[in-house]
């Protein structure tokens, strides 16, 4: 995941100084949705894996 979040970020900051081409705007799109699927699916894992302990009040 840190390739896909190093050319994300490259995007961006070409991005913000040069601009993109229409091909590296539609990559940036591509990469950020796989992105948030990556999130998504190992957070939803986290919780699945999460286990609360309720202490009993006295």
């Amino acid at each position: 995941m840190s390739a896909l979040t190093d050319r994300i970020n490259e995007l961006a900051r070409k991005e913000k100084t040069v601009g993109l081409t229409p091909d590296e705007k539609a990559e940036q799109s591509r990469l950020r949705d796989q992105f948030r699927a990556i999130f998504r699916k190992n957070f939803a894992a986290q919780l699945e894996n999460t286990e609360f302990e309720y202490k009993e009040k006295k």
